[in-house]
This record gives C-alpha cells, sequence and structure tokens, in this order.
C-alpha cells in the first residue's frame, strides 16, 4: 500500500509526519500522523496509539498535546489516526449536526446505508491501519499500547479496539483496565 508525505518536520532528534493512503476499509483517503524517534533509525520501536475525540483530526495529539519530547527520549513511535472518513462523497448528517457524520465516526463498522460503505472505522483502527504501520514504519509490534481522549479514550472506543487487535498487539494501562 502507498503512503504518501502530507507533511515532515523534524523534533526533538525525530520526524513527524502526516501520511495519506486510500483505505480499502473507508472506500476514502485517510490521514494519521506518526512521529518517528531518533532510536527508530537502527531499530524498529514500539508504537503507542492516541485515539481522538469526536470532530477531531489527525492533528489534535499532535499539534497539541507535545508528546514528542518524551517519545524521542523513550524511543516511542506515535500514532494519530484521523477520526472520520472524510471527502464529498461521504455521507454525513442531513440534519448538518456536528456530533454525527464526518468528523464523528466513533471507531465503529456503521450497518446501515447510506454510511455502512464508509464509516468503518473499527476495521481501519483494528486491522488496516495496524497492519499498513507494521509494514511501511519502524514498528516493534511486539510492544504496543493504546490511549485517547473523550470518544477515543471511553469504553467502548479503544477497549474493544484493543480486545480484538490482542493477539496482545496492544497492552492496556491499569486505568483503562479499570474501566
Amino acid at each position: 500500500m502507498a503512503l504518501d508525505v502530507v507533511s515532515q518536520s523534524r523534533c526533538f532528534g525525530g520526524t513527524q509526519f502526516t501520511y495519506q493512503h486510500q483505505s480499502s476499509e473507508t472506500g476514502t483517503p485517510m490521514r494519521f500522523a506518526a512521529f518517528v524517534p531518533p532510536r527508530a533509525d537502527h531499530n524498529p520501536v514500539p508504537v503507542v496509539w492516541y485515539l481522538s475525540g469526536l470532530t477531531c483530526t489527525e492533528e489534535n495529539f499532535t499539534v497539541k498535546a507535545g508528546a514528542q519530547r518524551s517519545a524521542a527520549e523513550l524511543g516511542l513511535l506515535l500514532i494519530a489516526p484521523d477520526t472520520s472518513p472524510r471527502g464529498d462523497a461521504v455521507p454525513g448528517d442531513p440534519a448538518g449536526s456536528y456530533d454525527f457524520g464526518l468528523g464523528a465516526g466513533f471507531y465503529v463498522d456503521a450497518t446501515q446505508p447510506p454510511w455502512a460503505r464508509n464509516y468503518r472505522m473499527a476495521s481501519y483502527v483494528e486491522r488496516e491501519l495496524p497492519e499498513l504501520i507494521s509494514s511501511e514504519l519502524p514498528a516493534d509490534v511486539t510492544r504496543q499500547s493504546i490511549m485517547g481522549h473523550s470518544m477515543g479514550g471511553t469504553v467502548p472506543s479503544p477497549l474493544p479496539c484493543a480486545i480484538k487487535v490482542a493477539t496482545h498487539q496492544y497492552r492496556l494501562s491499569r486505568r483503562s483496565a479499570r474501566r
């Protein structure tokens, strides 16, 4: 699968990327951010996945969290996907509500038309994106963790993703496991 670099910049000795690729799950171009730490120049590194909240894009965590410094020090690959399929051909809410449709994929797979074709965020986050990351980036897929905020940080979002992807692909933090 082809990854297109949308942007890249040096940051704390590593590189902050925004990538785009054509998703087979959503049928749309999808974007995600990846911070690749300096240690990844020599060996694959552990992955930390960040799932953003309602209406956020991959930029929310990348721009606001400032996590790149810690990730560079710890040698962690940070991955932050967009929260939804986007584009003119993707159906939104006919009433124009901000919390449904574009920007509100909820990390689930829709089952009803017209949304079932594009809103396949569970399959995207649980299968397609991890396969892409493991094949295209210096990821140590035996050491991964997942976190998020709002829609991306509460059950039902990362917990089922973590459980479904597990073959122990993600480790839940103690805080997430208690919820």
